[in-house]
């Protein structure tokens, strides 16, 4: 296997890899049934939000696909196909992609039977269950897609910010540099440059999505493309995605990594900085609010104060679906308090006493602190826009204006006139912005760079 994927899927059969059970065992689970899906996102065992949608639409297309609702009239295959939803949706109500997808589908299968004219109700059952299918299929296509683009756009942003080594390079520190042409020309004669490298936090990969991933979908493209040193990972407590499944993913994929506790990034930027050339601190955001301030995992802000300090860009990596442009800023978002025993108690596989081997049979749960203190657990934190560096999607990226703004108008030109301006016709002339929202004017208050352009 040369990727890593958490979702296995070809029409009629989905596999889910059991996350609960890594780094030490690798074990898909078959899910059949939305109640399958159902306890697999209610357990953990599948965790992201783009990877809970994806299950879930899927298990259903799955049903679908078998022809398990049973139904021979339209209506009634529709009446299936909502009470499956409504069900899915309750393994994760907060999840707006699982909602998004959720209302996308139901759509999507209303439509369908709208249009249906065929007076044989079976046909017309057939057809709206291969709409939804295809449909769920649509789903898991295109978050692949936006992660392989932002993947590309990161990757080429971070590229731009390196300067060209002039001086000779010994024949022992070659592989630390790749040579390229610079960016933005054609023709020109190519340049040496030093590889670079990123610090990441928590989760963001092919664990969370349906492949490649976000902001670690930067660092793959990063290597890929040979302009990678070495990726840092934080641990990321209390929860440990980044010890327990970014170091994973990052090691299973034989990608140079060094895995760090939280507490110890600045002494990385303070000590390694220059001797790595660490260029970035890349995270994935649960929500971006319209003025660009960034709610993500717990740390990220302090990730981002400590970037500043060191002179390292801070870049965040997250789809369009992730903008939230009725949130107007962070003071808006909602910030989740989990419970106090993730900080107080751990759960792992034993280590042999006298071999010291991992016994990935035998877990046990421990506790770590005095169980009778005090625990304040925020899930996530809020980054001011200040301190972030670039935003980059799956469209392009938005860097920090001069005045130190965000404006994602030119980027999501439909969306910004329908929640943001109103629906105005007088608006809808206003950023044309062709069927990509790709080629409106650049301004001051919002500065892109699109692929085409590099």
């Amino acid at each position: 296997m040369t990727s890593l994927e958490a979702i296995k899927y070809v029409r009629g059969e989905l596999q889910v890899l059991d996350q609960l059970k890594l780094p030490h065992e690798f074990v898909y689970d078959n899910v059949s049934t939305c109640e399958e899906a159902f306890d697999c996102i209610k357990s953990m065992r599948v965790r992201g939000a783009p990877a809970i949608a994806i299950v879930a639409v899927l298990a259903l297309a799955v049903e679908l696909e078998h022809k398990k609702d049973g139904t021979t009239q339209k209506a009634d295959t529709i009446k299936y196909i909502n009470s499956k939803l409504d069900y899915l949706m309750l393994s994760r109500p907060t999840a707006v992609d699982l909602s998004n997808a959720i209302k996308l589908l139901k759509k999507k299968s209303a439509d369908t039977a709208a249009n249906s004219l065929t007076p044989d109700q079976t046909l017309a059952c057939a057809d709206i269950r291969l709409s939804y299918i295809e449909g769920a299929e649509k789903v898991l296509e295109d978050d692949h897609t936006t992660n392989l683009a932002i993947g590309r756009y990161g990757a080429e942003y971070l590229r731009r910010q390196q300067v060209a080594i002039h001086t000779p390079v010994n024949d022992a520190d070659s592989l630390r540099y790749y040579t390229t042409s610079p960016p933005g020309t054609q023709g020109a004669p190519d340049q040496t440059y030093r590889k670079l490298s990123v610090l990441t936090h928590c989760n963001t990969g092919s664990l969370a999505t349906s492949g490649h991933g976000t902001a670690l979908g930067i660092i793959r493209s990063l290597h890929k493309m040979n302009y990678l040193d070495t990726a840092f990972c934080t641990e990321t407590r209390p929860y440990n995605q980044g010890s327990r499944l970014t170091a994973f993913e990052l090691v299973f994929e034989k990608i140079p990594s060094t895995l760090i506790t939280d507490s110890m990034a600045g002494a990385l930027f303070a000590r390694r900085k220059e001797e790595k050339n660490i260029s970035a601190v890349i995270v994935g955001a649960d929500r971006v609010a319209r003025n660009g301030d960034t709610a993500n995992k717990i740390g990220t802000y302090s990730l981002a104060v400590l970037a500043k300090h060191h002179g390292i860009k801070f870049v965040v990596a997250a789809p369009t679906t992730s903008i939230d442009l009725y949130t107007e800023s962070g003071a808006s978002i909602k910030i989740e308090d989990r419970a106090g025993t993730e900080l107080t108690q751990i759960s792992g596989a034993v280590v042999g006493k006298l071999d010291g081997k991992v016994d990935a049979n035998h877990t046990e749960r421990v506790a770590i602190a005095d169980q009778r203190i005090n625990v304040w657990n925020p899930s996530f934190d809020v980054t001011p826009r200040e301190l972030i560096d670039a935003i980059i999607t799956e469209k392009g990226e938005v860097v920090r204006s001069s005045k130190g703004t965000f404006n994602f108008k030119g980027l999501m030109p439909q969306r910004w006139r329908e929640q943001v301006e109103g629906s105005d016709e007088s608006q809808a002339t206003t950023n044309s912005a062709g069927s990509h929202g790709l080629q409106t004017p650049m301004s001051e208050e919002s500065t892109q760079f699109y692929m085409e352009s590099i």
